[in-house]
């Protein structure tokens, strides 16, 4: 039997995220990919290479994005006899699929691969009535033009001003994740203040970790966008203040305390991470920044048992902290997603809290409180926006070049995703 090998991460590649409806309003998930994908093989002078696998995908997907990163490497300077397969876990993608690749890489099945993800949501696919659509299949299904026609007859104008556009909501309870995580925060008493702070600690960071050029490594311009286009490093806490409620309507009247400052934008994006084994780094004499060692996910049940959407990395992170037999104080950096301020603060809540630590995630004593001084020191989502299936490459990419300057050390990545689920993971060095 094969020995369990290393996880290697040697890099990662990205092309700055863009709000959605700028910079990137007439691209599709396609040309954005193979933007940062093409820039990872630049990079890592892989041309013309047969890796072992590529595994990533979008949560906006068109019809023809079928086999989307499939045919993404295809348009790149990677051998075009270089595999790849698609997936999807909502904002989890991205990790999932490093996670998926790097199974592979410590199993020996291949000795390179690729985790990657891309999303807009300027150019979301929408679909014709539903009444509409009907009509069209039926009319296909006829046999002769007269059938097709008297099928087609039966469409009505109002149909055709009534696309079916992609919700931002969860099918079960028809809330957004926004409004989700403002009942979130309201159960878990975070206050409008605390969420503030956060998203100016968010753009403050990663505009300092841009001046110093740290993301030079990690970022392939496009479209002539150079740094992610949502961060604002001018920002005040007297801007954050005087910004109103946007989710508060429908759950939490009057009393709301997520806004557009503190909850994350829809953004378009794409990112790449290359893994491999230490072998196949050492062959082509690229140095490992970090290694990826642990990993998990998990899912809450937010309709009947009313548990918080997005506090699953809540249950997944003190899951695989048993499997790696460490505290949570034991990293040096923390990577959480930031898909709203109020989230990441209700997750570190939490994990300080001995009664949810003991009833909900069968502890014996609370995971305690992390060093703030250590979260998100360069910035996360709420400065560099979120799209979806990409936020995973960016966060391994940043943490493992944290890592890999700091020379040693370990790093943990949590990321909650739609559907009450969380997908959580530990680099080391």
């Amino acid at each position: 039997m094969t020995a369990i090998r290393r996880v290697a991460i040697l890099g990662g590649n990205r092309i700055p995220f863009a709000r959605s409806n700028t910079v990137y309003s007439h691209v599709s998930n396609q040309d954005m990919l193979t933007a940062a994908l093409q820039g990872l093989v630049d990079r890592f002078n892989l041309h013309g290479l047969r890796l072992g696998d590529v595994s990533g995908g979008a949560v906006m997907k068109h019809s023809r994005d079928f086999n989307l990163v499939r045919e993404t490497v295809l348009s790149t300077t990677l051998a075009p006899e270089t595999p790849a397969f698609d997936i999807q876990q909502a904002c989890g993608t991205g990790l999932e699929a490093a996670m998926l690749i790097g199974n592979k890489i410590a199993l020996g099945h291949i000795d390179c691969g690729i985790a990657c993800g891309v999303d807009t949501t300027s150019d979301a696919p929408i679909g014709v009535n539903e009444k509409m659509r009907k009509i069209l299949l039926e009319a296909n299904r006829k046999k002769t033009t007269g059938q097709k026609l008297s099928q087609i007859a039966k469409v009505r104008p109002s149909m055709l001003i009534k696309p079916t556009i992609p919700r931002n909501g969860e099918p079960r309870t028809g809330l957004s994740m926004g409004e989700h995580a403002e009942l979130m925060a309201k159960e878990w008493g975070i206050t409008r203040e605390d969420q503030d702070q956060l998203a100016l600690a968010s753009h403050k960071n990663m505009a300092a970790a841009y001046e110093r050029g740290y993301f030079a490594d990690l970022i392939t311009p496009y479209k002539g966008l150079s740094r992610d286009n949502n961060m604002r490093p001018e920002l005040t806490i007297e801007k954050l203040r005087s910004l109103k409620p946007c989710f508060d309507k429908k759950v939490n009247p009057g009393q709301g305390t997520l806004t557009p400052g503190n909850s994350t934008p829809l953004t378009d994006g794409a990112s790449a991470v290359l893994l491999a084994s230490e072998d196949w780094a050492r062959e082509r004499n690229l140095p490992v920044l970090a290694y990826l060692t642990f990993s998990e996910v998990a899912a809450v049940d937010f309709f009947n048992k009313k548990e918080g959407l997005l506090m699953a990395p809540a249950y997944a992170v003190p899951r695989m902290l048993a499997r790696a037999g460490i505290a949570l104080q034991d990293f040096d950096f923390y990577e959480i997603h930031e898909a709203f301020a109020g989230q990441v603060l209700c997750t570190l809540k939490a994990w300080e809290d001995a009664k949810y630590c003991k009833e909900r995630l069968g502890l014996d004593k609370p995971l305690g409180s992390i060093d703030r001084s250590k979260l998100n020191i360069n910035g996360s989502s709420l400065a560099a926006g979120h799209p979806f299936a990409a936020t995973g490459g960016r966060l391994i990419a940043t943490l493992a070049k944290m890592l890999g300057d700091k020379g040693s050390g370990r790093g943990l990545i949590s990321i909650c995703a739609a559907g009450g689920q969380g997908v959580v993971a530990i680099l080391e060095k």
